[in-house]
């Protein structure tokens, strides 16, 4: 794939043009990757004090006994938010994995076979889970295997 910058004083946002025959799913991701609209969340630490986070600190969103847990890379956090709600505001770099967890692709350590066909996720601030066979495939499909 070639690739070409064009820098000038002239534009005042990034824009960025394809040209392509079909749409491969590699021209996929990089449309998704280009359009993602990633926003802060905020979420509270203790019980009181109420934080924003930048999705670059989340490495993964999990729901606990009804509650939206996010984990930082040292510190957890809570949201009133709801899982479907953070995975629209985080875009396109999070993948949910299982109906109660989201997680920040970039901070993948490593993946384990499972039981029954899942896969054990590690991240790299030892937070883990498994990918359940629902989400199995999407996810399969992302890392080309």
């Amino acid at each position: 794939m070639k690739v070409r910058v064009d820098i000038s004083a002239d534009y005042k946002e990034p824009y960025a043009v394809i040209y392509t025959d079909k749409v491969t799913d590699e021209i996929q991701r990089m449309i998704d990757l280009f359009s993602t609209s990633e926003t802060p969340v905020t979420a509270l630490q203790n019980e009181e004090d109420l934080i924003v986070l930048q999705p670059k600190e989340i490495f993964m969103v999990r729901v606990e006994n009804g509650e939206t847990i996010i984990y930082g890379e040292k510190d957890k956090y809570r949201t009133r938010k709801r899982l479907y709600e953070i995975g629209r505001q985080l875009g396109k770099q999070f993948m949910q994995i299982s109906r109660t967890t989201l997680i920040n692709l970039s901070y993948m350590d490593r993946i384990e076979p499972g039981f029954g066909g899942t896969l054990l996720l590690k991240l790299r601030n030892g937070c883990k889970d498994y990918v359940s066979r629902k989400y199995l495939p999407e996810f399969k499909k992302y890392l080309g295997l």
